[in-house]
């Protein structure tokens, strides 16, 4: 239960409480938040006061999440508690009503700063069909791809907050007459993913177990990973992408916390072969996070983030395995969730067979990727405790050609 009117059962509940950067009109500096129904509570102010303990106020006064997110789960769990409390006992109503803002008049700012952004090829079934698209007759899943979670390393400053215009990316192609030209991408495509936030860094040269996962991971956000398929086609030999996934990767405004996801915890698929040593986990699990991507205003997919082959925890141990650090502020996305049905696919990619087989859009418009002026959402729900609803927040972009 809680007092912030029009709050309880929805799916920014006292269970949820994410985390994001905002400011208002009055006051133009950005500072941490936590939102709480169709409102946000303002943590600096907050933390002027007496309610936290001494050390941990500091990093409510920053223009970052970083600064909290480092200091690891104890001061998470307690300030969660805190929180929990602060909204849902009528003795703190008089005095933290002052602090709230409605989200509507909030201006929402980058969450944390990124470190570094690694991209995971983590479904089974988005790299089964690729490969079939890719590499018509072959195997479709290469022989190292249930040996290891496959990923690349992206463009940290390019990693963007929900609504961020997105612009055409430009290079080379091939054309299908064997010309090489260079110019705005014609197969522009999303790819909808999960994030997770590192928080605890950890020593260079010290690989971090696949055990230890909620040790160093704050929260999730979902990832609109944009990508331009004909340049990815051309550039991609051999060393993967590059141009075509650098320009833009679009994230939610809040994170999630990682105990507001308790809940969601399912047991991951089986996986054969069994895995070497330092990627087999006690304590095998995935989340049943149910996405949602619509195009221009209609649902075309909704992609199930519970069937996802590698699990979040086997993503971060081997990110780390040959003795690479972890800092506060890395992000690493899960890649494309897709499931065993087409409109559970979660790329236009996939859905369209290539550009083979066009999307109908509702409207009498149909598509095979992205024109000028398209819009994309992409959302996600998890169970909660005791029947609620936690909403991951949506993940917007609209795409705009070069002048």
């Amino acid at each position: 239960m809680t007092w912030v009117e029009g709050a309880e059962g929805g799916p920014f509940g006292v269970h949820h409480l994410p985390y994001g950067i905002f400011s208002t009109a009055k006051d133009p500096t950005p500072r941490v938040g936590t939102r709480i129904g169709d409102q946000v509570l303002d943590l600096r102010k907050l933390a002027s006061g007496t309610f936290f303990l001494p050390w941990i106020r500091p990093a409510f006064q920053e223009h970052s999440l970083g600064p909290f997110m480092a200091m690891g789960p104890p001061a998470w769990r307690l300030v969660r508690l805190q929180l929990v409390e602060l909204l849902s006992d009528l003795r703190y109503r008089d005095q933290s009503e002052t602090l709230l803002t409605p989200a509507a008049k909030a201006r929402m700012h980058l969450p944390f700063e990124v470190a570094d952004y690694v991209d995971f090829y983590a479904s089974e079934y988005h790299a089964t069909m690729m490969g079939r698209l890719l590499r018509p007759g072959a195997e479709p899943l290469l022989p190292n791809w249930k040996r290891l979670p496959v990923g690349y390393h992206g463009r940290a400053g390019t990693v963007v907050g929900s609504g961020t215009p997105i612009l055409r990316p430009s290079g080379q192609r091939k054309e299908p007459d064997g010309e090489i030209t260079y110019g705005p991408s014609r197969r522009l495509d999303i790819e909808a993913e999960v994030g997770f936030v590192v928080g605890v860094a950890s020593d260079q040269g010290s690989p971090v177990s696949v055990d230890d996962f909620a040790e160093h991971v704050f929260g999730a956000v979902l990832v609109n990973d944009w990508s331009a398929r004909d340049l990815q086609a051309w550039e991609g030999q051999p060393l993967g992408p590059f141009l075509a996934k650098s320009f833009a990767t679009s994230i939610g405004q809040w994170v999630t916390p990682l105990e507001a996801l308790a809940e969601a915890r399912v047991a991951a698929p089986v996986q054969d072969p069994e895995p070497l040593g330092y990627l087999r986990e006690k304590d095998r699990y995935g989340f049943d996070l149910s996405m949602s991507v619509s195009w221009n205003g209609t649902e075309v997919s909704k992609p199930p983030f519970k069937e996802m082959y590698w699990t979040p925890a086997q993503m971060l141990a081997h990110m780390t395995a040959n003795g690479a650090s972890l800092r506060t502020g890395d992000l690493f996305a899960s890649g494309t969730v897709s499931g065993p049905v087409r409109e559970q696919r979660g790329s236009f990619m996939e859905l369209s067979a290539g550009g083979t087989e066009p999307i109908d859009l509702g409207d009498g418009r149909e598509r095979t990727f992205l024109e000028d002026g398209d819009t994309v959402r992409i959302g996600a729900t998890a169970p909660g405790p005791d029947g609620t609803v936690v909403g991951l927040a949506e993940v917007t972009g609209k795409v705009e050609g070069r002048p």
